[in-house]
Order: structure tokens, then sequence, then C-alpha cells
């Protein structure tokens, strides 16, 4: 079971701030345990709102915003996958994030299970199931080639 741990930005990361040195090397030794339980599978910052743009969909059309965007408690300032047995063990691996990466009281991950092509049910046809492998493989050559 894949899962994403959703990292919420805050003012500082939005105001282009970047982490302490202690922050850099617990998140390390953090991906680094991950990685030897052969858990992670991936994980990155992304830069603040103000790089970033917004589409919406308006009368027929996307309509782009460009960044930044005001409620920094509702953006997403990076991503961690795992690749776990259960929810139960994500949830421990969860808990063992560096206490140095949560700002403030009340800072909050966020847990999600990623879908699998079955969660789809009969709506992903045969069809649409092998064509959706060949895109993860062709995507995994992507990546590889940096």
């Amino acid at each position: 079971m894949r899962f994403m741990i959703i990292v919420p930005s805050t003012p500082v990361i939005e105001q282009g701030g970047t982490g302490t040195q202690q922050q850099y090397a617990d998140m390390q030794a953090h991906n680094e345990e991950m990685l030897k339980a052969g858990v992670f599978v991936d994980g990155e910052g992304l830069h603040p709102s103000s790089r970033g743009a917004r589409a919406a969909w308006q009368d027929g059309e996307w309509v782009i915003s460009d960044g930044p965007f005001t409620e920094s408690k509702e953006l997403v300032a990076g991503f961690t996958i795992i690749d776990v047995s259960s929810r139960e063990e994500a949830l421990e691996w969860l808990k063992k994030w560096p206490v140095s990466c949560a700002p403030e009281p009340g800072y909050a991950l966020e847990l999600r299970q990623i879908l699998r092509a079955e969660d789809f049910g009969d709506e992903l046809t045969p069809e649409l199931r092998e064509r959706e492998e060949q895109m993860r493989v062709e995507a995994a050559r992507n990546a590889a080639r940096g």
C-alpha cells in the first residue's frame, strides 16, 4: 500500500525561507531510516506558492492564477511517498517524523493512501489499465534519465 505524507507549508516557507541545517540532518536521517526499511519511495520539497500557479475551470475554460496564495495552512510544502503493508504501519512512520521539522504546536502532517488501479473498479477497463501501466513504465524511464 502506498501512502503520501503531505507536508503543509508555513509562512516562513511561503516567504522563501528554507529549513535549518539541523532540520535537514534530521529529515535526511528519517528518510535514510525509511530507505533502509525498504518503505521510502520518493520525497521532495516544493518552492513557495509565489512561484506557482493555479488553474480553475470557469465558464468552459481554464483560468490561470499566479501565486502567491494567501492561506499558507492550506498549501503544500512537500511530500513523502512510502510503500508499506498497512495503514497502521504508515501511521507508525508518520509518528517518527522529525520533531524539529514541526515548526509550531498544532502543525499537522496529512496521510493519504494512494489509489491503485483496483480501486477504480470496472470503470478502469482492461485496456485503460494496460495503457496506465505503459505510462508508468514510460514515466519511470523519464525519471531515470533525470
